[in-house]
This record gives C-alpha cells, structure tokens and sequence, in this order.
C-alpha cells in the first residue's frame, strides 16, 4: 500500500510539473510625464500610468489567460487594482475557435493593440469614447473589454499557407469589466477583414447593444440602445506601420465617463477618426511616428476635438522604450473660441518583464 501511494504521489508531481511548465508569467509597467497648457485644465505631472501582470498557460487545446492592472484610472492617490481578463479559448482549429470569459470586445483593429505596442501616449479618443475605454454611454474604464462568449477563425490559406480572411463574433453582457448583465440584454459584436497581401488587413465591425440603468430626462431608469460600426485598414510589416479607422455611433450619451444620466445636449450620433504613421530610423532602435485624430461627441465641427501629433519611439533594448511626443490640440467643447487651441506634451518609459 505504501508503494502505491509513493508511486501515485510521484506520478502526480510529474504530471503537476508538465503543467506548470505550461504556464507563463509576464506583465509591463509604464510611467508617464505629461504637461498641457489648456485654460483652466493646465498640468505639469508625473504620474504612474499604469502596472500589469498576467499569466498565460495552456491546457490540452485550450489557451488561457489572467491578467490584473493596476493603475491612478480614478486619479493620483485614488489607485485602481482589478482583474482586467480571465479567460480560456479553444485553439485546436484555426478555422473556428472558441472564447468564454472576459477579454477584449471584437470592434477595431486598435482596440486589443496592447497600449506598450500601440505606440502612442493613449489609444485614439475616437477608440476610447466608441470602444469602451472611457466609454459615450458613461460606462466606467473597461480597457476595451467585457464578458462573454466569442467565436473567430481565419479562413482561406493560399499556396504558401497565409490564411486570407478573419471573422470573429462576440455575445457580451454590454456592462464592462466585472459586472453581470443588468437588463437581460446583450451586446452583439462581429468584425470581418481580408488580407489581400502579406502586412495589409482592410475590415469592417458592427455593433449593437444597450447600457442599463441610464438616467432620463424624467429621472427614470431605461436601457439606452447603442448601434456602432467602424471601418478600418492596416499596413504592418517590417516595422512599418500605418493604420486608419473611422467610429460611428447611434445612441445618446453620458454626461461624463463613470455617470448614467443622459446628456441630451450632445444628441444620439458620434464618430471620430484617426490616421498614423510609424517608421524606423534606426530598425529595431529608433521609430518617427505622426498621428492626426478628430473626435466629434454629436457629430458636428462645434464640438469636434483635434489632435496633431509627432514623436519618436526609441528602444533600449526591446523591453525597455522611451515613447514622446508633442500635440498641437484644437478643442471646440471650450467655450472661449480663443482658447481652442493648445499644446500638450507627454513622455513615457516603458517596462516590459
């Protein structure tokens, strides 16, 4: 009997080995300086941006992740820790995989960018008011993500095996990170794109769905519909990328990102855009990078946001970077059209391990 219980202990540490062999630590961290000379909203500050830590692992043919971040979100002294994904995914098809848990929505090709290699000091404001990062329907910061059940593949491999077409399909609560379903509603959310040559992806999204518990003009509680699309292109290879998309959404609007009450003053459309650039000066050590970005919350030039953006990007080693640039900022939401116009400047080193 002894040797049996030896011999069953043994086998199982060898199989618990193989397991945790398959488990993978990682994370980022990301500091940041920022100054801005905007009326009445001038800051000159360091800050911490944020901290992630994750573990990836692999069991069978399932992918799995869990991730925590945390981050000065709610402002400096004021920290967030939370769990930003948790999630398994069967991968034994490439044609038709199967995702459950929490995780990036399906909507933009900028969206599931991690923010080290998005390149720039923030993701697009049109990405971040549209694609639920300081979400219009004044959902609190989601980084993109929600739960639920997502189905994608990639289809069509030609002679040399690159596959041509990518779909993907997601059913969401439509609440955000860590919250259940609050009106029995889900959010639906599909993207298709083509890859006609090696680097380039030209997609479409759709978006439908609902926020609960939003604040009327009568003080009463409804769920607020919400319809959005985008429409997207990419050249990424050899370190040379160039990407563009455009934002439209249907469905009224929060007064401020973290509040249900409805601002009706902004009416029921939105949209923004963006288009950049980054190139290497010195591959693998310096990148040039110039972004142009419009946000638009009701859809009209009265209250449209501008950004004109240059920088660099320059590698240490390749998980050490210092990214900076300069932005000459338009904003038509100040009131004093001469004070539309302002400068602002951010640095940030980033970590990776």
């Amino acid at each position: 009997m002894l040797l049996a219980v030896l011999t069953m202990t043994a086998s199982a540490q060898e199989k618990s080995a193989k397991w945790y062999d398959n488990i993978k630590f990682s994370g980022y961290g990301m500091l940041q300086y920022q100054f801005e000379d905007k009326e009445g909203g001038e800051h000159n500050e360091f800050n911490l941006r944020l901290m992630r830590m994750m573990l990836d692992g692999k069991i069978g043919d399932f992918d799995w992740r869990a991730q925590i971040q945390g981050s000065n979100a709610k402002g400096p002294g004021e920290a967030t820790v939370q769990l930003i994904d948790l999630y398994a995914e069967w991968v034994k098809h490439k044609e038709f995989r199967v995702k459950a848990g929490q995780f990036k929505r399906a909507f933009t090709f900028e969206n599931p960018t991690n923010p080290v290699t998005q390149g720039w000091f923030a993701y697009a404001m049109a990405i971040n008011a549209l694609s639920a990062f300081g979400d219009r329907t004044g959902e609190k910061s989601s980084s993109g993500r929600d739960i639920g059940v997502q189905v994608q593949g990639d289809l069509f491999p030609n002679a040399n095996g690159r596959r041509l077409l990518h779909y993907q399909v997601g059913v969401y609560n439509g609440e955000g990170i860590n919250q259940k379903d609050k009106d029995q509603r889900k959010d639906i959310i599909g993207g298709l794109w083509v890859m006609p040559i090696q680097g380039v992806r030209i997609g479409a999204f759709g978006w439908t769905g609902s926020r609960a518990d939003m604040t009327d003009m009568n003080g009463d509680k409804i769920s607020m519909s919400k319809n959005r699309y985008a429409l997207s292109a990419e050249y990424d290879k050899d370190q040379y990328t160039f990407r563009a998309e455009y934002l439209h959404s249907q469905g009224l609007g929060a007064e401020k990102v973290g509040s249900n009450i409805i601002d009706y003053a902004k009416g029921d459309k939105a949209d923004g855009w963006y288009v950049f650039g980054i190139v290497p000066v010195v591959k693998s050590k310096l990148h040039a990078k110039a972004r142009y970005q419009t946000y638009r919350d009701n859809k009209e030039w009265n209250r449209a946001k501008t950004m004109y953006e240059i920088g660099f990007n320059y590698f240490f080693t390749k998980n050490l970077q210092l990214n900076v640039e300069y932005a000459r900022v338009n904003d038509r939401t100040i009131a004093n059209p001469d004070k539309h116009n302002y400068n602002f400047v951010d640095a940030q080193f980033d970590f990776r391990f």
